[in-house]
C-alpha cells in the first residue's frame, strides 16, 4: 500500500493525484515548487519502477513542467529527483524565474522557506484547476496522504 514519506507529508501541501503520482506543493512559497510521488509501495529510483509506470511518471512530468512553465511564466523549469534526504521516489517541478530568490543557484538551502498562508494556497490550487487535465483528481488539502 503506497504512503507518503513523513518528511514529504510534514513540507508539502497535497494537491491531488494523476494516473500514476500523487501531486504535492513544497510548502516554500519562494518558489512554485511541485513534487511528483508515484503510488507504489517501496520505491525509491526511477529504474524499479516497471516500464508502463516509467513512461508514465515521465508523462505526468513533462506534462506538469510545460503547464507551470505558462501559468507561471518561467524562465527555466527545474526537474529532478535526487532523493538523497527522502528515498521514496519523487521528481521535483520547479519553476524558475530570473528573479526569484535563488537565481541562478539551486534552490535547496539558499534561503529560508517561506511557508504558504491559506490565501496564497487557495491561489495556487485555482490556477492549477483551471489549467489541469480531467485525467488529474484533486484532493483536500487535509487529505490522508
Amino acid at each position: 500500500m503506497f504512503s507518503l514519506d513523513s518528511r514529504l507529508h510534514q513540507d508539502t501541501h497535497v494537491i491531488g493525484d494523476f494516473p500514476l503520482s500523487r501531486l504535492l506543493l513544497s510548502n516554500d512559497a519562494n518558489y512554485p515548487w511541485f513534487i511528483l510521488v508515484p503510488r507504489r509501495e517501496a520505491i525509491s529510483e526511477l529504474f524499479q519502477l516497471n516500464d508502463t509506470d516509467q513512461f508514465q511518471l515521465w508523462q505526468e512530468t513533462t506534462f506538469l513542467a510545460q503547464v507551470l512553465k505558462e501559468v507561471y511564466a518561467a524562465d527555466k523549469m527545474n526537474v529532478a529527483t535526487l532523493g538523497n534526504v527522502v528515498a521514496q521516489l519523487h521528481m521535483h517541478v520547479i519553476v524558475r524565474r530570473t528573479d526569484d530568490a535563488a537565481w541562478p543557484a539551486p534552490v535547496w538551502g539558499k534561503v529560508a522557506a517561506k511557508p504558504y498562508d491559506v490565501e496564497q494556497l487557495a491561489k495556487v490550487r485555482a490556477q492549477l484547476g483551471e489549467v489541469l487535465t480531467s485525467d488529474f483528481v484533486f484532493l483536500e488539502a487535509d487529505h490522508d496522504a
